[in-house]
């Protein structure tokens, strides 16, 4: 989460020019922007620049993780992935190939193709990063600007998987299924955006559980209660570590009452856990509760993740 405060100051400079984008719904603060084409569609555009410890750590793992963090981004709007490009830069030939092989791993996996870039063979680093492009209908968007006081907080992941392999905090649910239910399971939130039964949602990323739902908090100008008993956890996996990982296929939803089951039951369908954790308010605090303890993780009165409120 702390890595994710330098943001605000990068989007304040573009302040005075955000009004040029004309086409453009959703900027700066959701998993993509949303780009308006005049019809019933319109085109999501993300990016994902790739840690350079993870770099160091498994060229492999970092090539294959450029795919699934980026269909992510498409996957958490509701949309369905076209294409990515992506940025390389690396002078060491053996970690260039194993990223590249991580890349074309994650094709096969994921169904989304590579279809062009940008090469630095010369740099004294070896750095990634990848865009992508996807096409949602515009009336099934799932922004994370959108959350309704009252909602139902849904967690959704699936469990099916192991820790690691490079980090005590990330969840690998992918390498070990086949591209058919891996596709499956990411395009469940398209099903979820056409069935029109959440209001507001979000891939888990980076900051965890919590820190993923407080930046849909933050730039939906809410507040939540969440009651950490109701977190599903892997059998075998520590709660606290948990709710630090990037689950690689994980959302935070909100949904209307009256919506709630039916959006689990969708989830459910392709073997994600779904279980609802807790509710929106309009206090703007983000209150975790535990049997009978309570504890205020965010006051976005005051405190921010990215600073973006859209």
């Amino acid at each position: 989460m702390t890595r994710k405060k330098p943001i605000a100051d990068i989007v304040n400079i573009f302040e005075t020019v955000r009004s040029e984008y004309g086409d453009c719904i959703v900027d700066f603060g959701d998993d993509a922007a949303v780009l308006d084409t005049g019809t019933d569609d319109v085109v999501l555009f993300a990016a994902d620049g790739i840690w350079g410890r993870l770099l160091d750590a498994s060229p492999w793992w970092a090539g294959y993780s450029s795919v699934l963090v980026n269909v992510n981004d498409i996957s958490a709007m509701g949309g369905r992935p076209l294409g990515m490009v992506n940025v390389l830069a690396s002078s060491k030939k053996k970690a260039c190939l194993e990223l590249l092989n991580g890349i074309k791993a994650g094709i096969s996996k994921f169904g989304v193709p590579m279809v062009g870039g940008h090469l630095h063979p010369d740099t004294p680093h070896t750095s990634l990063s990848v865009a992508i492009v996807g096409t949602a209908k515009k009336d099934c968007l799932i922004r994370s600007d959108t959350a309704k006081a009252g909602d139902i907080i849904i967690a959704a992941y699936d469990m099916e998987g192991q820790v690691g392999p490079n980090s005590p905090y990330s969840w690998d649910s992918t390498t070990m299924k086949s591209p058919a239910e891996v596709r499956e399971k990411y395009l469940v939130m398209q099903t979820i955006g056409e069935a029109h039964v959440v209001n507001s949602g979000k891939d888990i990323s980076n900051p965890g559980t919590l820190g993923t739902l407080g930046m849909l908090l933050e730039t939906s100008h809410k507040g939540a209660v969440v009651d950490l008993e109701k977190i599903p956890v892997p059998e075998g996996v520590d709660f606290i570590q948990w709710l630090k990982i990037y689950p690689a296929t994980g959302y935070i939803v909100t949904a209307a009452p009256e919506n709630a089951s039916r959006c689990i039951e969708l989830f459910e369908e392709v073997g994600i856990t779904a279980c609802m954790i807790g509710e929106i308010t309009d206090d703007k605090c983000l209150t975790m509760i535990h049997k009978n303890d309570s504890c205020q993780l965010f006051d976005f009165n005051k405190d921010i993740i990215t600073g973006i409120t859209l």
